[in-house]
């Protein structure tokens, strides 16, 4: 803990009131941690303040008192035994900093704050092909990076805010960090396991996303049960060969932030990702798919970032292939899933 936390009440600050952000603080605070919720928009911020809850995203789930929101990032951070980062993964590296600005702001002010930080996004950027864990040792100062945890598994914003039973991994190269955030998160309703591989644990949440649009493509398509398990089952093997390329380890692949996430988000009604692949499998344009959502769909950029490592890495990822072509090549559903079927045969393994 911090210097500022040791004599105190653990403090939980949630940044990103969407839907995964406000269930995680909702959870916080449901296990009685003194809870702040932020939001970048003023308008949003007095919204649920005024309504106790978050009604652009999570409307059923009431805040309890140890919940408070604002808009106000110093604020939020202030004294923060644990900050949660949940926001998109492309927005991730401009809100990180301006938690690095509101960390020199509360330093000039004598209010210094070291937290622990839980990233919370799934994603790996498309420029640099960072992950979210790099992007936060670019743009904090040197003494926080260890402190640094991600979170995996399969976990739907939905249920965790109602209190359904779920399983999740938390990874930090400093094990001390992520048992640290285990034993705060860890409550009822939410199991909380601890890893050291965070390159796994974020490679494995990421390129699953990429997968369960592809998986959402070909039951749009009405092409089949038999198809659906084929392209979980292939799909872990290209997240597994891309994920051990970079070094990750592949009980990881294989565990909660591999196929747990995989198989949730290939199958869930509640999976973003599969409603934009449901969509493009039935024929409709992605541009119009994505004007209509009022959440991130993480596997559209992410097919961008994966496509973009097999090529440097010369790994072998035919499904993110297919998607890219079906979302960046104007390829039809036909011609992309006849492609990846007529590659050429060879065994299962290797």
């Amino acid at each position: 803990m911090t210097a500022s936390s040791a004599d105190s009440s653990p403090v939980v600050s949630v940044l990103g009131a969407g839907s995964w952000g406000t269930a995680l603080a909702l959870h916080a605070a449901r296990e009685g941690l003194e809870t702040r919720l932020w939001t970048r928009s003023a308008e949003h911020c007095a919204e649920m303040r005024a309504q106790q809850r978050n009604g652009r995203y999570l409307k059923d789930a009431s805040f309890p008192a140890t919940l408070s929101v604002t808009d106000d990032l110093a604020e939020a951070i202030r004294e923060a035994t644990l900050v949660i980062l949940a926001i998109p993964s492309h927005g991730m590296r401009e809100a990180v900093r301006r938690v690095a600005t509101a960390l020199e702001e509360l330093k000039a002010a004598g209010r210094a704050t070291t937290p622990m930080y839980l990233i919370a996004a799934k994603g790996v950027e498309v420029d640099s092909l960072k992950t979210m864990a790099d992007v936060l040792e670019d743009e904090l100062p040197a003494e926080h990076h260890p402190r640094v945890a991600v979170l995996g598994g399969p976990s739907f914003a939905a249920e965790v805010a109602a209190g359904q039973p779920t399983a999740v991994v938390i990874a930090s190269q400093e094990r001390k960090v992520a048992e640290t955030i285990q034993r705060l998160l860890s409550g009822e309703h939410l199991r909380v396991y601890v890893s050291d591989d965070v390159l796994g644990v974020e490679l494995g949440g990421a390129f699953k996303n990429v997968i369960a649009l592809a998986a959402g493509v070909c039951d749009g398509a009405g092409l089949g049960q038999n198809t659906r398990a084929a392209l979980i089952t292939r799909g872990l093997a290209e997240i597994t060969r891309m994920s051990l390329a970079l070094g990750a380890h592949p009980a990881t692949l294989a565990g909660l932030a591999g196929l747990g996430d995989l198989v949730l988000t290939c199958t869930g009604g509640l999976s973003r990702n599969r409603r934009v692949g449901l969509a493009l499998g039935q024929g409709r344009k992605l541009a119009e798919i994505l004007q209509e959502m009022e959440m991130v769909a993480e596997g559209v950029k992410n097919t961008l970032s994966a496509q973009r490592l097999a090529a440097r890495e010369g790994v072998e990822m035919p499904i993110t292939a297919m998607m890219h072509a079906i979302l960046y090549e104007d390829r039809s559903v036909q011609h992309a899933v006849a492609g990846l079927m007529q590659r050429d045969l060879k065994p299962e393994r290797g």
